[in-house]
């Protein structure tokens, strides 16, 4: 599959498995679904898997409404699981991907099994400045040159030349103006209430060398959702899915176990 048609347009979408509770991947701003690639297939052998491109990324459009932020995201993702036929979901999400989660757990709290926020935040003290040198560098650089000039700052150093360039590869092919959209939807992003509302089970993820959302950034998540479950990945830094996939994929479906206990 790579795209389906919901009510917010067209997403694009890989699935792998069927049955049991779905599990949503939401991927980062400097990324598209390819990134859960080393996720889909395990997980897909005992559940629905299912990962999307943001709006303008990948295979989705930016649909036929005009999209204002993160609030929108969320409900376009709402709008998958809908066009699948599934009622809840547990949703994953790393970095924008977090933030897309946590809004979605303040539109339809019923409707997320779990939550799983990887390298992301409730609001970033930098996210400002960071917006601006990230506006500033799309249009500067150009996407490919952007993405070769930040790809050491979301990896743990050195890097796996082969992540690397995936890292670099995928980030190029971004929509300038879709990039732009989802930069400010997660950079600006203030969901302290939202975290704090947060009734699921819950675990937050974090690379151990993550520079671009630093751990203390996941420790006050933690502390805004107390029942939350709170662990290091070492050996990675903003993008432990690719970085350290084996270590990543046996803590989330630890974690899944126990939610569906």
């Amino acid at each position: 599959m790579q795209h389906i048609e919901t009510s917010w347009g067209r997403v694009g979408c890989s699935t792998r498995g069927s049955g049991g509770v779905p599990l949503l991947f939401l991927h980062g701003v400097g990324s598209d679904r390819s990134a859960w690639d080393r996720q889909l297939d395990p997980f897909g052998e005992e559940r629905l898997a299912i990962a999307i491109d943001m709006p303008g990324y990948g295979h989705s459009d930016a649909g036929h409404r005009e999209f204002e932020g993160r609030q929108d995201f969320a409900a376009s993702a709402l709008a998958v699981l809908d066009a699948l036929g599934q009622e809840q979901a547990h949703v994953c999400g790393l970095s924008l991907g977090g933030v897309i989660a946590l809004a979605m757990a303040g539109q339809a709290p019923d409707r997320l099994a779990s939550l799983v926020l990887a390298d992301s935040f409730a609001g970033h003290p930098e996210g400002p400045a960071i917006l601006g040198r990230s506006l500033a560098g799309a249009e500067q650089l150009g996407m490919a040159r952007l993405a070769d000039s930040r790809a050491d700052a979301l990896l743990a150093q050195p890097p796996d030349p082969a992540v690397r360039r995936e890292v670099v590869d995928t980030m190029s092919r971004i929509d300038p103006a879709a990039y732009a959209r989802a930069a400010e939807a997660v950079w600006l992003a203030d969901q302290r209430g939202e975290a704090a509302g947060v009734s699921c089970p819950t675990l937050i993820l974090y690379g151990s060398e993550d520079r671009i959302t630093p751990p203390a950034l996941s420790e006050e998540l933690k502390s805004l959702i107390p029942h939350a479950g709170l662990i290091e990945i070492t050996g990675a830094g903003h993008l432990p899915n690719l970085e350290q996939p084996a270590i990543f994929n046996r803590v989330l479906a630890g974690f899944l176990a126990d939610a569906e206990r």
